[in-house]
């Protein structure tokens, strides 16, 4: 049976945002009030890109139960806010389901088209990151499409991820068949102890 952790939170608080300086990102925890950007910024890539395997769009209450299965897994979801505007986001969610898994994370990234070529996928990442190092999971993976072709190869190389395999024509979007790409990192103290949760 897996146990629920709750990830340090992230502060967000207006005298924080009103310290940015112009253009640069404010990282903090996600709330509901995000979701129609975040939406449309999923819907964006669900439509034109591979980096998702959805191919119809997700709606706000759609989005809304995701981010409250991330928070029950005691995960973080982040968004980038620059001038006031989610600029992108991130989460974490459970590699698979079953119990043994509960050390293993997925991430996911999602910039705004608007703010592509900027650096901020490697901020939501390196943030993704050290919040999840501070919980119990161990290893984080990385499931890349169509070879990395948007970046997410060299992003999650350059942020310590070790390339593990590709599976092959596993998806089939925009006429045309994807594979995977499996990338895996090592968090906090890795496999080198047993997990939190099991006796000494």
């Amino acid at each position: 049976m897996s146990t629920t952790h709750p990830a340090p939170s992230l502060s967000s608080s207006d005298a924080a945002s009103a310290a940015q300086p112009p253009g640069a990102a404010l990282l903090r925890d996600a709330a509901e009030a995000d979701l129609p950007a975040i939406q449309a910024i999923y819907a964006h890539h669900v439509l034109t890109g591979v980096a998702s395997f959805e191919e119809t769009p997700p709606s706000v209450d759609d989005l809304r139960m995701r981010l409250a299965s991330v928070r029950s897994h005691g995960l973080p979801y982040m968004v980038a806010e620059i001038d006031g505007e989610v600029a992108g986001y991130c989460y974490a969610t459970p590699y698979r389901p079953r119990a043994a898994y509960r050390n293993t994370i997925e991430d996911s990234i999602y910039v705004s088209d608007a703010y592509r070529g900027r650096g901020l996928g490697r901020v939501l990442l390196q943030a993704l990151i050290e919040r999840c190092e501070q919980g119990p999971w161990r290893q984080m993976v990385a499931v890349i499409a169509d070879g990395g072709s948007g970046g997410s190869l060299s992003l999650h190389t350059q942020l310590g991820f070790e390339l593990t395999g590709t599976l092959k024509a596993v998806g089939f979007k925009h006429g045309r068949w994807l594979d995977t790409t499996l990338m895996q990192r090592t968090l906090g103290v890795g496999d080198s102890v047993p997990p939190d949760d099991v006796a000494r």
